[in-house]
């Protein structure tokens, strides 16, 4: 049976831990670029919108915004990761120094692109998207540059954050280097997975797929109940993790722990313009508050909270604390 769990937090004590915990983001860097516009008449060339472009939003993404919603909520983030010497790569640079966010990590890697998606926008309704990247695996040099670097910073941060969007960055060599050092100090390791590299991420304290990450995984499609409670249970076996959060949209998380019961957490999300970016959201406060002090209840919670804040935002967002304060206020006490 899924237990419903209290959404009483207190939430002022967990938004002041945040600014004591350090988090080290290990994954895909990407610019999330979007292009607004207007949209009035059909092409005469072809039955295709004529979008009329008022502006243009470059944006943090992948790992570089689960790096940015650890920092909007207050925390300490280290990003590691691999970009080009680029146009694109320089703003992700200028992007991060504007939030003073360290940059240490950046790995810069000849002929690898930095990955682009670009969203066209109109009347808050993405028409269509194209990604600029290369996915084949991240060299042997940028491998150990960035081993050098989570070595360098591992004792000094309360937990590790992997980013994978199946770009090349997360291998196994690089996996097999973080879960070992896991194994010597317990260290927190949370990681937002990506299908095609399932066989990595053994071990991980907690794991957090979608519906259809889950299904892959287990190889069984969630119909009901019964059959979301077998894949959870299977995902943690497959895992060896103590936690898997089941994150599955508009009807909310699952939360299975294996010292634990099964909770269920009901979406909060009022309107839903855009979910861009809430899997790095969810992740990212997750794991601050797991670094912060939280079970994993209360911490799938305040993600829940997190992600119902960022979808009703259009374009790629992060959340305050304030923000995070309100909507927990609001809920609890209406």
């Amino acid at each position: 049976m899924l237990r419903q769990i209290s959404d009483r937090i207190d939430v002022n004590t967990l938004v002041q831990r945040f600014k004591k915990t350090t988090l080290l983001v290990v994954g895909d860097i990407m610019i999330d670029e979007f292009i607004w516009g207007t949209v009035s008449r059909i092409s005469p060339e072809a039955p295709v919108p004529v979008v009329a472009v008022t502006h243009e939003d470059l944006l943090l993404g992948g790992a570089a915004n689960v790096v940015h919603n650890v920092h909007s909520l207050g925390g300490r983030a280290l990003l590691a990761g691999v970009i080009e010497d680029d146009r694109m790569g320089e703003k992700i640079k200028d992007l991060l120094a504007e939030q003073q966010i360290d940059r240490g990590g950046l790995v810069v890697q000849a002929g690898r692109p930095t990955t682009v998606k670009t969203r066209i926008i109109a009347h808050s309704q993405q028409v269509v998207r194209f990604d600029r990247e290369k996915l084949e695996p991240i060299s042997t040099q940028s491998l150990e540059s960035l081993l050098q670097y989570i070595d360098k910073n591992w004792d000094q941060v309360d937990g590790v954050i992997v980013s994978d969007y199946g770009k090349g960055l997360i291998i196994p060599e690089l996996m097999d280097f973080i879960m070992n050092r896991k194994r010597d100090d317990g260290k927190l390791v949370a990681v937002d997975p990506k299908m095609n590299n399932f066989s990595l991420y053994t071990g991980a304290t907690i794991v957090t797929p979608n519906r259809q990450e889950a299904e892959a995984a287990a190889g069984k499609q969630i119909k009901d109940e019964g059959s979301l409670m077998e894949v959870g249970r299977d995902l943690l076996e497959r895992f060896a993790s103590q936690a898997i959060l089941i994150t599955r949209g508009e009807e909310g998380m699952v939360l299975f722990e294996r010292e634990g019961e099964v909770v269920n957490v009901p979406t909060v999300a009022k309107e839903v313009y855009d979910v861009t970016g809430a899997g790095d959201t969810v992740i990212s406060t997750l794991t601050l508050a797991l670094a912060s002090g939280s079970d994993f209840p209360e911490a799938a919670v305040v993600a829940n909270y997190a992600a119902g804040i960022v979808v009703g935002k259009v374009g790629t967002a992060t959340v305050t604390p304030d923000e995070l304060k309100k909507a927990i206020a609001e809920r609890v006490h209406p």
